[in-house]
């Protein structure tokens, strides 16, 4: 069930899954316990339900018996907006729970559903490739890595697997109702669509994510000036981007440069501004600052795997360079 780029993505460090106890994140709950991976579970109570209450005292009772810690929320929004607030408030809350506790991998139980309506959404209001590529197994950001292990199940495939279990989950009557934009997609044209013709949009995906690694720089933004990317066909593009960002264009004859060094696994200064440094599977782009360092940080430096074009920017700032995982 759990593809092996997610598995060893999971055993690599510590997981926290955020956790809703409706039909998709209490599968994928017993789904990694059988896989054997450890983590722990956030969960957010938004006070639009009676039942909520519930939910979260079931929560912390099932997390108690399997021996993982809980982290809850609870929050008041604006009813206006609403499921724009109620994402932004528990995605605030994970990546906050994330950086306080140091947790590499956030776990996310969207499932092909979710999938396919963010399609249609995005396509409803205008949306460029970028948008309409949508969700993928695992996407890093600035301190943790986003990890949705369910992405080729359905939900009903899910709810058949707790069913037969006889587990307990709760369904929010809201996704029912189509009140809110996407449970309005979701019961009027993104399952309907599914039942019929699941298996072609299942593949036309597999396409989409093919593409995707051809035609789209694979880019993660550590900060304003840090930045990570992928070292494939589309890695020049990708600094290209990144440059542009730094206050910098580059030249045909740079990107010719840029390509030959690269190619030959050695780091490189464009303009004498800007640190091009090779690691391998990836390019780290930085500001390029010349600094003298003790060699307790150089030391670490080459165990975090840092190149030393980076180094000396990377010093000047104070960075953590545990934060820059490849």
């Amino acid at each position: 069930m759990i593809s092996k780029n997610v598995r060893e993505r999971l055993g690599l460090g510590t997981n926290l899954l955020a956790f809703s106890h409706g039909i998709d994140s209490t599968a994928l709950f017993y789904i990694l316990d059988e896989a054997g991976i450890k983590f722990d579970l956030a969960m957010v109570d938004y006070n639009v339900r009676e039942q909520s209450k519930n939910e979260i005292k079931s929560a912390k009772e099932l997390a108690d018996k399997f021996g993982k810690k809980i982290y809850t929320k609870s929050v008041f929004l604006d009813k206006s907006n609403f499921e724009k607030l109620a994402r932004d408030a528990r995605y605030e809350f994970f990546g906050e729970i994330c950086q306080d506790f140091g947790y590499d991998n956030l776990i996310l139980a969207h499932q092909f559903d979710d999938k396919f309506e963010w399609f249609l959404m995005q396509l409803s209001k205008g949306a460029g490739l970028k948008e309409l590529f949508g969700m993928s197994e695992l996407e890093k950001r600035k301190h943790f890595w986003l990890v949705r292990p369910l992405l080729n199940l359905r939900k009903k495939e899910l709810q058949n697997y707790l069913d037969e279990r006889n587990l307990r989950y709760f369904i929010d009557e809201t996704n029912l109702k189509g009140e809110f934009k996407r449970s309005f997609v979701r019961v009027n044209f993104s399952e309907p669509f599914l039942d019929h013709y699941f298996n072609g949009v299942k593949k036309s995906f597999e396409f989409l994510e093919t593409d995707k690694q051809i035609v789209m720089p694979n880019i993660t933004k550590i900060s304003d000036e840090i930045f990570i990317i992928k070292n494939d066909s589309n890695v020049i593009r990708g600094i290209d981007v990144v440059a542009k960002e730094l206050n910098a264009l580059l030249s045909k004859a740079q990107k010719d440069e840029l390509d030959k060094n690269l190619n030959k696994q050695t780091s490189v200064v464009l303009s004498g501004k800007i640190a091009i440094g090779y690691a391998g599977e990836h390019v780290l782009v930085t500001p390029f600052r010349k600094a003298v360092m003790p060699k307790i940080f150089k030391e670490k430096a080459r165990i975090h795997k840092i190149p030393a074009i980076n180094r000396g920017y990377l010093f000047t700032i104070n960075f953590d360079l545990s934060k820059l995982k490849f």
